[in-house]
């Protein structure tokens, strides 16, 4: 598995060099035009069904004001699709990143990576960073991180390309005629709504987009993380007063979709970015506190290893044992800010990578417990029980010989990449097997949290959004069973109630009660792993407005508040219409009638309601004047 560059060195800027030769290319479109020094010219396209994007919007704020904001209108030219010879020169900006994808996917199409170079370079020409850095440094770092996950042509091709519909005039129908419907889509995933059309709306909605564009391929999602991540490396860049704020944006809703895609490599560091922009003081203090602690990490481990191995050797099996050191922001946030005193076991774990199968790793985690003594019910078993982002090893804290508690990593060496870089790692070893199953990985949809947001997204409205996406995503992992042994994950501090709404909207709407492992339970119990519910439900019951107290998932509370919704308008139809009866009445008038002869709705259509109970809702409401409704209803 290629790692991740820390560098992410991304060369100079320079411009490509154009093919040679006028010769029409097998397959040119109708209307290019070759030109002398052997581009196309390819003419302005329509926007293919897409809406008037309005106003072009510049750059976020990583451009430097006063320099061009985008690429003069024109047609885009393009290099010619054919294959490079070695003797073509090759772009020193785009060196390092041909090379690390060689590297990664020895049949990737470079032809098409460098083309996809030279159109985003071209597009982006003249604009600046923050740092006075030509504007195509940052999608080519973006695909640099890319590139070193192992990720395909497509992939990055579109982290390219991701900036330039935002801020450039190329558009998505013109990415989509000029590399394909697959890279158009993830760059249209990645890209921002118009603020200038969407208003305060357009954070929100944007996220949204990202979430729905994720359930069809995932990569939309990898990519916005890279994205982020060299955002927050060159976060120094931008004013003093924005760094806090975009880090701490970051951390509460691109570092936990690291976290649901399993991607660790990304996460740790985004994590530690962000924590140096929104506390540099207190980062500063754990790293130096981190420092010391693991000077002595080899030493006061190394009493521990010896046993371990020589357990494992008697064991028979084979097995690497790494000391594995945490991150800045998991230190600081496990030592609560207190770090006098920092000791190696608080900075770093044990992790053993078995050179076996899963039941090796199972007799690897007894070959620990016989050397050292285990803490009681610090035993976690994510290989027979995976997180929802496809997580698997197992996790227990044992004392070592000095008397200091420590936490050791237990996985295979399959487990491994997956442990690192999550579902990267399964399209990687899908796209070796298969195209087709890697199309099947990227758009997997039976991860259980992508699942979740699916099912509450389309209801939410903007303004609640981004608040229920961030309470879904900075949920931990429980997971609870139901008596015929099939797992629900849900969030720590989930209950009962949240339970049977996991399990389906009606058994929730219904749920009464539960039984927790053989005993009768409220519904607003706390469900925890390892339980096992089973539900009690009444045809009859329905959710109330306590439920809320108790409910913690955001399908839950949104489904409840919808029910409650609905009564209450139900509710409020039916005052109205009485009130209206009733008057009706009093001039010899029958609404029921009115209403089998569709009188009833024509009036409520005139009045700019699209069904009568609506209307009936406004009157109860005060919104509509009874005597003026009377009238109406006279006159018919």
């Amino acid at each position: 598995m290629t790692t991740l560059d820390p560098a992410n060195s991304t060369g100079a800027n320079a411009t490509g060099a154009a093919a040679t030769g006028t010769a029409v290319p097998a397959g040119a479109r109708a209307g290019e035009a070759v030109l002398p020094d052997g581009r196309v010219r390819v003419p302005p396209r329509g926007r293919l069904g897409f809406p008037p994007r309005g106003r072009p919007r510049a750059p976020q704020e990583e451009q430097v004001p006063g320099t061009p904001a985008r690429a003069p209108r024109g047609p885009v030219l393009l290099p010619l699709r054919r294959p490079r010879s070695a003797a073509d020169p090759v772009l020193p900006a785009v060196a390092p990143l041909l090379a690390v994808h060689r590297a990664a996917c020895p049949g990737g199409d470079e032809a098409e990576l460098l083309r996809g170079y030279e159109v985003a370079e071209r597009l982006h020409r003249g604009q600046l960073r923050k740092s006075g850095a030509p504007y195509i440094t940052h999608p080519l770092a973006v695909a640099m991180i890319l590139a070193g996950m192992g990720m395909d042509t497509t992939t990055l091709v579109a982290a390219l390309l991701h900036d330039t519909v935002e801020d450039t005039h190329y558009t998505v129908g013109e990415v989509r005629a000029d590399f394909g419907e697959e890279v158009a889509v993830l760059v249209d995933g990645v890209t921002k709504l118009d603020g200038s059309r969407w208003g305060d709306r357009a954070e929100a909605e944007t996220f949204r987009k990202i979430v729905l564009a994720a359930a069809a391929d995932l990569r939309v999602l990898v990519i916005k993380l890279s994205d982020r991540l060299h955002n927050l490396r060159t976060l120094r860049y931008r004013p003093a007063h924005k760094r806090a704020p975009y880090a701490k944006a970051s951390q509460e809703l691109l570092v936990p979709f690291a976290e649901r895609l399993g991607i660790h490599v990304l996460k740790r560091e985004m994590d530690d970015l962000a924590f140096a922009a929104r506390s540099p003081d207190a980062h500063a203090a754990t790293e130096r506190a981190v420092r010391a602690a693991l000077r002595r990490a080899g030493a006061a481990f190394a009493p521990a290893i010896a046993r371990i191995r020589a357990a494992l050797a008697e064991h028979g099996v084979r097995a690497q044992v790494r000391i594995r050191p945490s991150h800045l922001y998991a230190v600081h946030v496990s030592s609560g800010g207190d770090l006098a005193g920092l000791r190696p076991c608080e900075a770093a774990r044990l992790l053993l990578v078995v050179d076996g199968s899963e039941r090796d790793c199972y007799i690897a985690l007894g070959a620990v417990h016989a050397a050292l003594h285990p803490v009681p019910g610090q035993v976690r078993d994510y290989i027979a029980v995976p997180k929802d982002n496809m997580y698997r090893s197992l996790h227990t804290r044992v004392i070592s010989p000095d008397g200091d508690p420590f936490e050791v990593i237990v996985r295979s060496e399959a487990m491994h990449p997956v442990a690192e870089y999550g579902i990267v790692a399964h399209i990687r070893r899908a796209r070796d097997d298969d195209a087709a199953t890697a199309d099947a990985v990227a758009g997997r949809r039976d991860l259980a949290w992508l699942s979740r947001l699916l099912a509450w997204q389309s209801n939410a409205p903007s303004a609640d959004f981004l608040d229920g996406l961030r309470a879904d995503l900075a949920a931990g992992h429980v997971a609870a069973f139901t008596p015929d042994g099939r797992a629900v994950p849900l969030p720590e501090g989930a209950t009962a109630l949240d339970f049977a709404y996991a399990l389906d909207p009606g058994t929730g709407d219904r749920c009464i009660g539960a039984v927790v492992n053989g005993r009768l339970a409220p519904m607003s119990v706390q469900v925890r792993s390892g339980n096992v519910v089973e539900v009690l439900t009444d045809p009859a019951g329905s959710p109330s407005e306590d439920w809320l107290d108790f409910a913690v998932t955001v399908p839950a509370r949104m489904h409840i508040r919808r029910c409650l919704a609905l009564r209450r308008a139900e509710e409020a139809a039916d005052a109205g219409r009485r009130t209206l009866v009733r008057a009706l009445a009093q001039r010899r008038l029958d609404l029921l009638a009115a209403e089998a002869r569709g009188d009833s709705l024509a009036v409520a259509r005139d009045l700019g309601y699209g069904e009568i109970e609506q209307m009936y809702g406004a009157l109860a409401a005060g919104a509509l004047g009874l005597d003026d409704l009377v009238a109406r209803f006279t006159r018919l």
